[in-house]
């Protein structure tokens, strides 16, 4: 079974590998329901989906609707005004069959005209918090891509106290001194703060570029099981964070089998090599995308 820690503050042990549930946008419900049925099998006990993903929110829906709800159960808004946000939260609620949500997130709060919009008077975090409040959900993080992401989340951190944050995390980021230097600052207030930190695009390979696109997700990810292992174990290997799953059902049970059976992080010169042999290379180019 994958190891359990503290999701932050929330009081819940939260399966250190969440299920990222933005693979069931385009999926039919029966993949949906083997893929949770699998996630359980592993001791995944949550949940991450959104607003934006397609039809995940009604594929859990449905599984929750016949099985009752087993796990910790996220979602996100992308709307940026209070009053985008409440209605938004509402469709997410009847999308998903529950009275309440385990943690709202704002989603993708990072380019600094929405950043300043969701956060200031009439923004997103208005409703967010008056849902919390209503009992609607019950804590409140902050999701973004891009390489402004950890900066932004401090800065984020300072104006109000949300329970979780997330942000792209692997051994090719780690090569951006910049970056990096951003994100271990976060990892420090987050740790002092007993904020959870989750990560994503762990198994990046590259991005597409001008080849043809292959699967669901939007960068090439990597394939072979033992290639996942070195990302995965090397995501894990720091103890502070959790491991959103890819978005290609196709992958997430190599995911989830490397999950459980990691026990340490590799070697720096093992990843080093990975980086070499796979020919990977950076998916982030930019602070906001």
């Amino acid at each position: 079974m994958i190891e359990k820690q503290p999701f932050g503050r929330t009081g819940h042990l939260s399966a250190r590998t969440l299920l990222g549930a933005a693979a069931f946008g385009q999926v039919t419900q029966g993949q949906a329901d083997a893929t949770i049925e699998l996630a359980l099998q592993h001791g995944v006990n949550h949940i991450d989906t959104a607003a934006s993903y397609g039809d995940s929110e009604l594929r859990i829906g449905s599984w929750i609707k016949r099985h009752g709800k087993q796990f910790f159960l996220a979602s996100k808004t992308g709307e940026r005004t209070a009053a985008g946000a409440r209605e938004q939260i509402r469709r997410s609620l009847e999308k998903l069959e529950v009275d309440q949500i385990d943690l709202l997130q704002l989603h993708n709060l990072v380019e600094p005209e929405a950043w300043q919009t969701a956060l200031g008077p009439g923004g997103a975090l208005e409703a967010a918090i008056e849902a919390r409040a209503e009992g609607l959900v019950r804590f409140i993080g902050v999701t973004g891509h891009g390489l402004a992401a950890p900066a932004q989340h401090r800065r984020a951190l300072e104006r109000f106290d949300f329970d979780s944050v997330l942000c792209p995390f692997s051994y090719i980021l780690s090569q951006n001194k910049e970056y990096w230097a951003d994100v271990e600052a976060l990892l420090q207030v987050c740790a002092q703060r007993q904020v959870a930190v989750q990560t994503i695009k762990a198994i990046v390979r590259a991005p597409w570029g001008e080849r043809l696109q292959q699967g669901p997700t939007w960068y090439e990810p990597l394939q072979e099981q033992a290639e996942i292992d070195l990302a995965v174990h090397w995501v894990l290997g720091r103890k502070q964070v959790f491991l959103n799953t890819v978005g290609d059902i196709a992958l997430i049970p190599k995911v989830l089998d490397a999950a459980e059976r990691f026990s340490a992080g590799p070697a720096d010169a093992a990843m080093a090599q990975q980086l070499e042999r796979m020919r990977m290379s950076n998916l982030f180019v930019t602070g906001w995308v």
